[in-house]
């Protein structure tokens, strides 16, 4: 006979919203720190915001998966939904990102200020979805 464990309590939405945002903020670093690591090696602008986009996103669902919606095991019918989420703000960012740099003025932190904007687009989808959809119960 094996043992099931209870699946752990859902939390509030104060409280996903909050964690999601602290989660955020660290998987934002690891994105922006990736992109402008790329950039400074010479990596094509669009290739190193579609790998850090990769690398920031696959942080933030890993966490966010086991300490925002705290759910446990991913499930094929959860995998799916998260990739063809994270398909389709990978595509919003990048795509928002190459508007952003196309019609933002000669400034200083252009680049930066179209990545926050990209990634603050993406953000706000993938929240409404990963608590909707993606990691319902």
């Amino acid at each position: 006979m094996t043992a099931t464990r209870p699946a752990p309590a859902q939390l509030g939405l104060v409280a996903q919203l909050s964690r999601f945002v602290a989660i955020g903020v660290l998987s934002a670093l690891v994105d922006f720190g990736s992109y402008q690591g790329l950039l400074a090696l010479g990596t094509w602008v669009h290739a190193a915001k579609a790998i850090s986009f990769i690398l920031g996103t696959t942080t933030a669902y890993l966490l966010n998966r086991r300490f925002t919606f705290t759910v446990d095991g991913a499930g094929r019918a959860r995998f799916a939904g998260f990739v063809l989420l994270y398909g389709t703000t990978f595509a919003l960012n990048i795509g928002v990102n190459a508007l952003m740099l196309a019609v933002l003025p000669a400034i200083p932190m252009r680049v930066s200020l179209a990545w926050v904007i990209a990634q603050g687009a993406a953000t706000a989808i993938n929240f409404v979805m990963l608590r909707t959809v993606v990691f319902r119960r």
